[in-house]
């Protein structure tokens, strides 16, 4: 069935007028589906990756080799999510600037680049469905202090893992 407006009420979480397609930095999050432990598990406050987190983590990783202007800053698999940074880049020299448009690909933008990820990871996995929840959590990070922080709370998120919001007793 195609999305239909007046059946499936879906409205965006994103800014309006934002360009995600703009140098900056985002702090992502996304979820797997039902909060499914499916990456792993936390050991004496220590993500410990199994097949599939190693994939997660790889295609991450791999995100890089895929898009041009992106970095990737810190993250983490979690059992059930993944926290991470990224960072666009903007390329173009000033020069360029003036005597070529300005045009951002829609495949190098901040939601192209997660659904590629998700589409990657859930393919590689095979389990013949989607490993993720339906949309993805996205910070636009504003200043250094903030970015500081976030990386500190990507790099503690095992350590506190059972007071963390995605933790789920199983």
């Amino acid at each position: 069935m195609q999305y239909n407006p007046n059946i499936h009420h879906r409205k965006t979480i994103r800014l309006q007028h934002y360009n995600y397609a703009a140098a900056g930095s985002y702090f992502i999050t996304i979820c797997c589906f039902e909060n499914q432990p499916i990456f792993g598990k936390i050991i004496n406050g220590e993500m410990i990756l199994n097949e599939n987190g190693k994939i997660a983590q790889q295609e991450w990783l791999n995100t890089v080799n895929k898009r041009k202007g992106i970095e990737i800053g810190e993250f983490i698999i979690m059992p059930n999510h993944m926290h991470g940074i990224l960072n666009f880049i903007n390329e173009l020299s000033e020069f360029d600037d003036m005597i070529k448009p300005r045009f951002n690909s829609p495949k190098n933008n901040l939601g192209s680049i997660i659904r590629g990820y998700k589409s990657s990871v859930s393919s590689k996995i095979g389990l013949g469905y989607s490993v993720w929840q339906r949309n993805y959590h996205e910070h636009i990070i504003r200043n250094e202090q903030s970015y500081n922080q976030i990386e500190e709370y990507i790099i503690c998120n095992p350590i506190f893992w059972k007071k963390d919001c995605f933790y789920i007793e199983r």
